[in-house]
């Protein structure tokens, strides 16, 4: 650096891989083999079985840094304080799974137990998720409907509709838990990246959708069949019209009443949740206050409200899923799984960032494994994490996951000793609940048009899925939104912007020359920019924006020089066509004309041969017997492979192929800044040849460039007028000399 200015001034020799590669020797690096990777995950000694138990039950790792002064009144707060929500939102997302209310209890104590021994993240609160609640009553619904025979499964038999309705969510949820489990010990965790946030965020809105539709039946007062499948949506939402007159206006203004004060008492905690110790459990509060009210004026004989009804006491003995089921349910329990784990993970990975610790993925997938198959045993539904809830479990000062067990006892409480009193709450009010814990994920939708303004791809992702979800249901929605992002990703990769680079003056920097006026070319030289992996789908379009760039068609050029010097080699023979010290001329006094002669046109492609000619042919001179051969200004191509991450085989043959027809029409080729692993790749699959030669690589875009203007002094005397770039060079020749450009002044000017 110089002292007192930005400015760095840097003095080395002029570099190509292959004398990089002498001057400075590589450390040799064993790469492991699959076998190497299979054999060392076979291998087991004590330290690495103590990390195995310690990464199997996280709990070991923050249980002995437990601060009990610091930490155990927060975590008794939180964990009061989710508990309370806990029991209100278990009876709430049940309806939506299209179960009793009182299992969602059971949702919300079994799974947090596992998750307590082996989950990594201390601030979720585990338990009912309502996206995952409706695409497990959509499958319910599926299976037992409300109106019509269920479907054909042996367990069903001897059972009521409640009781198959039940199996058949603990079924799928042992499915969606050995599905994870089974992701988990394969170490598999990264399948959640493939769901980006854009994703996620348009099918949480159509989750959303979805959930207040399903909702409106409840806060109506209405009787409405559960319905599945591609425009379950819409089928819904005609029936709802249709018995609109049958509305049940206590249930109606009861709705309103709850949703009114949630809302307003919600947005007050926000407001003012640095000045709040505990956020206010409105939910909590008026679920008490209506279900209080609903008694003393007995709603349900009076205005015939439905009521959660009667919860019997305890739990119930564990249960052995149906196999069956597990057949008619293993295309929805992938998506099902996948979400779960995917949302509970989002959620996890921002308390984790914002409190530093780590979270590991695939233990997250083993613990809501584990969790889900020992909650089903127990007739509980899919669990995951509700945003809310985990949201009051961090915020009420929740330090571990301490909190969370205390929150699953409060719910034992209830189950065991007090679900009684829960008995006269109308359901319009679990339904209101619902509705207003939807405000979070309805208001994504303004994220479309930042999404259009910003990137117009991600936001086609996010409109498809939210629309697919919509329409066709979630599972389906799920896939064609994952379908539409990786085709997007595909897409970009495919159709890259390539650009045409151009030195900035005064400087070793290349910059695309459409985007700067105060640029360099040097005459005859052409930079060009891949900017993205070189592969099978895109190998055509590269080529393509390769021709366009250097402004000729390669291989055109040489078949039309070929047939010239076929032509000049058949007028030689014949006499009609004389070499002289000042070229060829003609001998003939009639006027000669071109041969369309198209015999052996496999030879027009090959290498240009100029045996039995007198002299080289230039062809940018003009040429004799009226032959025409377009002309290539060009001499020199530098390709920036800085963006390109990989090559696979088609690319190779393609690459090589673009490659020797720009050499054969003498474009002298230089590639510049290729990995050092595509490069061996280049090398093991005998990339090389006497046309494509290992010493057109360059280390930097700069030392290629330097090198053709030594090459080339031509190129710029022809623009002597422009401002040179100045750079301090050492020129090193494969003799293995080095010399100086200029020994008295040790500044190249070009």
């Amino acid at each position: 650096m110089r002292p007192g200015a930005q400015q760095y001034v840097v003095a080395r020799q002029l570099y190509s891989e292959d004398s990089f590669t002498e001057d400075h020797e590589k450390v040799y690096r064993h790469r492991k083999t699959m076998l190497d990777h299979f054999k060392l995950y076979l291998t087991w000694d004590a330290k690495r079985a103590k990390n195995a138990a310690l990464s199997l039950l996280p709990i070991i790792s923050w249980i002995k840094i437990y601060q009990i002064k610091e930490w155990l009144i927060g975590d008794i707060v939180s964990g009061v304080s989710t508990g309370l929500v806990a029991v209100l939102q278990g009876l709430a997302y049940c309806l939506l799974a299209s179960l009793p209310p009182w299992y969602g209890l059971f949702s919300a104590f079994f799974p947090v137990i596992i998750y307590f021994f082996l989950g990594t993240s201390r601030h979720i609160s585990v338990g009912p998720f309502p996206v995952l609640s409706l695409m497990i009553g959509s499958v319910v619904t599926r299976l037992v409907p409300d109106v019509g025979p269920p479907a054909n499964i042996t367990g069903f038999e001897g059972l009521s509709m409640d009781d198959q309705r039940v199996l058949v969510a603990s079924s799928l949820t042992f499915l969606v838990g050995i599905m994870q489990l089974a992701m988990g010990v394969m170490q598999v965790g990264f399948v959640v990246m493939y769901l980006s946030d854009t994703l996620v965020s348009g099918f949480t809105t159509a989750a959303a959708v979805h959930i207040l539709v399903s909702q409106l039946k409840f806060i109506l007062g209405l009787t409405v069949p559960g319905i599945s499948g591609p425009l379950s949506l819409i089928y819904t939402l005609e029936i709802i019209f249709n018995k609109i007159t049958s509305t049940n206006v206590c249930d109606v203004v009861i709705s309103l009443v709850i949703m009114v004060v949630v809302f307003i008492v919600k947005e007050l905690n926000d407001r003012f949740k640095s000045k709040l110790p505990v956020p206010i459990p409105i939910e909590v509060i008026m679920t008490v206050i209506a279900c209080g009210v609903s008694y003393a004026f007995d709603f349900k004989t009076r205005f015939g409200i439905e009521v959660v009804g009667f919860i019997p006491q305890g739990y119930e003995p564990p249960m052995a899923p149906d196999l069956d089921i597990f057949q008619e349910t293993a295309v929805e329990a992938f998506p099902m799984a996948i979400v779960g784990f995917a949302v509970a993970f989002s959620v996890a990975k921002v308390y984790s960032v914002k409190h530093d610790y780590t979270i590991d993925g695939n233990q997250e997938l083993i613990a809501f494994g584990a969790s889900n198959i020992f909650g089903a045993s127990f007739k509980s539904f899919a669990a995951s994490t509700a945003l809310s809830r985990s949201a009051v479990q961090e915020s009420t000062g929740g330090k571990t996951q301490i909190a969370g067990l205390l929150s699953a006892i409060i719910v034992m409480i209830v189950t065991l000793a007090i679900g009684f009193l829960l008995e006269p709450l109308p359901k319009s009010v679990l339904g209101a609940v619902v509705i207003v814990n939807l405000k979070g994920m309805l208001m994504q939708v303004r994220d479309v048009p930042y999404l259009w303004r910003r990137d117009k791809p991600d936001c086609v992702v996010w409109l498809a899925t939210c629309i697919a979800s919509i329409f066709l249901g979630l599972d389906l929605g799920l896939a064609v939104g994952l379908g539409v992002e990786l085709l997007s990703v595909v897409l970009r990769a495919q159709f890259s912007r390539c650009s045409v680079l151009a030195n900035i003056k005064g400087t070793d920097i290349y910059r695309d020359r459409k985007d700067y006026i105060d640029i360099y070319e040097p005459e005859g030289v052409r930079i060009f920019r891949i900017p993205s992996p070189i592969f099978f789908a895109n190998i055509d379009f590269f080529r393509t924006k390769l021709v366009e760039a250097v402004g000729f068609n390669p291989l055109r050029v040489l078949r039309k020089r070929n047939k010239a010097v076929r032509m000049i080699r058949k007028l030689l023979k014949k006499g009609d066509l004389q070499w002289t010290s000042k070229g060829f001329t003609n001998a003939s006094c009639r006027p000669l004309k071109e041969s369309e002669d198209e015999s052996n046109i496999e030879e027009l492609d090959l290498p240009t041969d100029f045996k039995d000619l007198p002299a080289r042919i230039d062809w940018n001179a003009d040429l004799p017997a009226n032959i025409s051969v377009p002309r290539v200004d060009l001499h020199s191509l530098i390709l920036d492979f800085a963006a390109v991450s990989f090559l696979d085989i088609s690319a190779l043959k393609g690459l090589k192929t673009a490659l020797k027809e720009l050499i054969r029409v003498e474009v002298e080729i230089y590639i510049v800044a290729c990995d050092t692993y595509i490069l061996q790749k280049l090398h093991d699959c005998s990339f090389f040849d006497d046309e494509v030669l290992p010493s057109m690589f360059f280390l930097t875009l700069h030392d290629a460039m330097l090198h053709i203007l030594q090459k080339h002094p031509e190129s710029t005397e022809e623009k002597s007028h422009y401002d040179k770039i100045i750079t301090s060079v050492t020129i090193h020749h494969p003799g293995g000399s080095l010399r100086s450009r200029d020994r008295h002044d040790p500044e190249t000017k070009f």
